[in-house]
């Protein structure tokens, strides 16, 4: 297994905190990033999904075998798709025994569930279309379609990096300025993680991660990098700890420019997220030396990033049922955060073993 590094550990660190955060009112998303911070989780979640994407084509085993690499990256798209599909059905089990065991049929409309129950077929036509998501499970579809879509990224890459950012630039402008997305079905509504807008943040983890591209710049520049980001986490921060966003209705056309959208990751979070890479980059290495317990505990999860998450996922709903049935409490709050996360590790560990045999 490889070794504890930087981008497992801050995908394990996003794993942990997109759990926590799937837990709705509990004590513990006070103390998250998308407490103190513009951005969030997800942001981070997809752009060192955008990274880890140039690892695998910069790979050994995969220079100068474009077929062996394309058929790699939609082979984790339709895996991928697959962990979908069956979270989704562990949570309407989990949902209809939630409701059976509290003899509340109202459980049955949480997190968007409620076609499913209601209009069966159509709403099972949903799931498969990726067309239907339930709240909470709604990540995985756009993590679908950009590893789908990721042979045609490293294509245009590789004619020009410039041409892929532009291409890039330009699809997420013209998604916010005229405000389109994808459609939901049965339930009228659109995707919440908007692909057209969120691909921006996976292109430019992908970019920023070229051996010679800016992250390279950065790393020479790393006192620059970081002056610029300190001050706009530091108002990050501070805008999020008042909890305070722009009013919709008083922004100028077009308004998604000048908002802190999540579903179009409209640009004051995009510039929030790369001040911080800016800030925390590099920061491994000062953490790893003192807290190598930590380092590997998260780089393990952030190793298993798919089991972990689809386990999370699952781990956050049971979290919310349980709060529900005992209380939001101080101690039913720590019990389910600490279960979590052990059960996280613990996945995590399996998942190792299982490939070590």
């Amino acid at each position: 297994m490889r070794a504890p590094n930087e981008i497992d550990f801050w995908r394990g660190v996003a794993l942990i905190m997109i759990f926590i955060d799937h837990i709705p009112g509990n004590i513990f998303e006070n103390y998250t990033y998308q407490r103190i911070a513009i951005s969030d989780a997800a942001e981070v979640f997809v752009f060192l999904a955008g990274w880890s994407l140039r690892l695998v084509v910069s790979g050994s085993r995969n220079k100068g075998r474009p077929l062996r690499t394309v058929m790699r990256l939609e082979n984790r798209a339709l895996t991928i798709y697959i962990a979908q599909i069956f979270i989704v059905s562990a949570a309407v089990a989990m949902t209809a025994a939630g409701a059976l065991i509290a003899e509340d049929p109202l459980i049955l409309e949480w997190n968007n569930a409620a076609a499913i129950f209601e209009t069966p077929i159509e709403a099972q036509l949903g799931v498969v279309l990726l067309s239907h998501q339930l709240g909470y499970f709604d990540i995985l579809p756009l993590y679908v379609l950009l590893m789908a879509l990721a042979p045609l990224i490293v294509m245009i890459d590789q004619i020009s990096a410039r041409l892929l950012l532009a291409i890039s630039l330009a699809l997420y402008a013209v998604t916010l300025f005229f405000g389109f997305n994808i459609p939901t079905w049965p339930v009228e509504g659109r995707w919440f993680f908007n692909p057209f807008a969120w691909q921006l943040v996976f292109v430019l983890g992908f970019l920023i991660a070229a051996p010679n591209g800016v992250a390279a710049f950065a790393h020479r520049r790393r006192l620059t990098a970081r002056m610029i980001g300190l001050p706009i986490v530091l108002l990050g921060a501070v805008l999020g700890l008042i909890r305070w966003a722009p009013d919709p209705l008083s922004q100028p056309e077009p308004r998604l420019f000048f908002m802190f959208d999540k579903t179009f990751d409209s640009p004051a979070r995009v510039i929030h997220l790369l001040a911080a890479v800016a800030l925390m980059g590099g920061a491994f290495a000062l953490i790893h030396r003192w807290l190598k317990w930590l380092t590997a505990f998260a780089s393990m999860l952030g190793r298993n990033s798919l089991n972990v998450f689809c386990a999370a996922s699952l781990l956050s709903l049971g979290g919310q049922f349980a709060r529900y049935y005992a209380g939001g409490s101080f101690i039913v709050d720590l019990a389910v955060v600490v279960c979590g996360i052990i059960v996280m590790g613990v996945v995590a560990w399996l998942s190792e073993w299982s490939e070590r045999i």
